[in-house]
């Protein structure tokens, strides 16, 4: 890169997805040690639609920057990549399934470019851990985008054919007592319950579940569960969950070669917190920006978009290829399953890495029997 290269980042330094903002926090610190020939510039979201678009504004128009990059948040994510595309700049983002980014935005997408697992890859690892549990599954989901995605015929949940899927209908997000739900999943007798639920919810059905008698053999959970939020509640033992990546994972930076393992070392030394699984997905997000500033045959922007539409790279959270993705402009990631133990505080062990072999499995699958 012989030009000093410019990076905007998103992220959220306040407001209800802060947790996500950690991570990004503290790569980009890393990033500015590794790199002093990259600016990288930072702006809060807030957490909030609003403050994304204006934090994305303020980094495009303000600050110059040469590319945006974002992690997670299902309706500030979109925004990002939304604003980029009105304002023409190449945007990166990840840590939303892939289907949920792509069909619910209205525009083309020849400035942003994504990489995530799927909806298709949550069933498919989840129906993987369903078969050691039975053979009905009661679906958990919200009235949000969330939910209706999981719905969608096209590209949800229900082609899943392995299993009975019963859906007792939706609920409002934070709201709700699932007195319903939980009726009508101890009636349906399910074996398995699988939500995209937050973990205040999910700690909210799980207690009433037990006060009614619907004890399922397990319970699966993606979004907050694989990041996670609130993982410090006795009835969350044992919820199986997706991995996309943690420092067990046999992946190394593009950038200066540190390994999986050393970033989580590095990341609990330095901030005396939890590893994330988000963590080496904000890492990869910040390699590949830079990959795509060193390969763009000039600084402007559009020649940046021009590199990320061709790039392929290894880093820390594996393979992303944009040549070759689910559909045009998405990386795929693949998950491993995992599940959480609540020790001296929460554990997530991978249980099954069928599709990701470079995922070290260190426990095993363990399934609860109802009374």
């Amino acid at each position: 890169m012989s030009h000093r290269g410019r990076i905007g980042v998103v992220l959220a330094r306040t407001g209800r997805l802060t947790l996500l903002g950690d991570p990004v926090e503290y790569v980009v610190g890393r990033f500015r040690e590794l790199l002093p020939s990259v600016d990288l510039v930072t702006a809060d979201s807030q957490s909030t639609v609003e403050g994304a678009r204006a934090a994305t504004t303020a980094l495009i128009e303000r600050e110059r920057v040469q590319l945006v990059v974002c992690l997670g948040g299902t309706s500030v994510l979109p925004t990002v990549a939304e604003t980029c595309e009105l304002l023409r700049t190449p945007c990166v983002s990840t840590a939303l399934p892939w289907q949920v980014y792509r069909y619910g935005r209205d525009r083309t997408f020849d400035w942003t470019y994504h990489f995530c697992w799927g909806l298709d890859d949550i069933a498919r690892t989840f129906a993987d851990l369903w078969r050691h549990a039975g053979e009905s599954v009661g679906l958990l989901w919200n009235d949000g985008p969330q939910g209706r995605a999981l719905r969608d015929p096209r590209f949800g949940f229900l082609p899943v054919r392995t299993h009975t899927l019963v859906d007792p209908g939706a609920y409002r997000e934070s709201e709700s007592d699932f007195a319903h739900q939980v009726e009508a999943l101890r009636l349906a007798d399910v074996d398995v319950v699988s939500s995209a639920a937050t973990t205040g919810d999910l700690v909210r059905f799980c207690e009433r579940a037990e006060r009614e008698g619907l004890r399922p053999n397990l319970i699966t959970c993606s979004r907050w569960l694989a990041y996670p939020f609130g993982m410090d509640h006795p009835a969350l033992n044992g919820v199986a969950t997706v991995v996309a990546w943690t420092p067990r994972h046999r992946y190394v930076s593009s950038v200066d070669g540190v390994t999986a393992a050393r970033l989580g070392e590095d990341y609990q030394r330095d901030t005396g917190r939890q590893w994330l699984p988000l963590l080496g997905l904000a890492h990869a997000l910040l390699e590949v920006a830079v990959h795509a500033l060193r390969a763009a045959r000039s600084p402007e922007r559009a020649a940046v978009a021009e590199a990320l539409a061709k790039t392929t790279v290894d880093t820390i959270a594996g393979r992303l290829d944009w040549t070759s993705g689910p559909v045009p402009a998405v990386a795929r990631v693949p998950l491993a399953g995992g599940q959480w133990r609540m020790r001296e505080r929460p554990e997530l062990r991978v249980v099954a890495n069928d599709q990701v072999p470079a995922a070290v499995c260190d426990g095993d699958l363990v399934v609860g029997v109802r009374s």
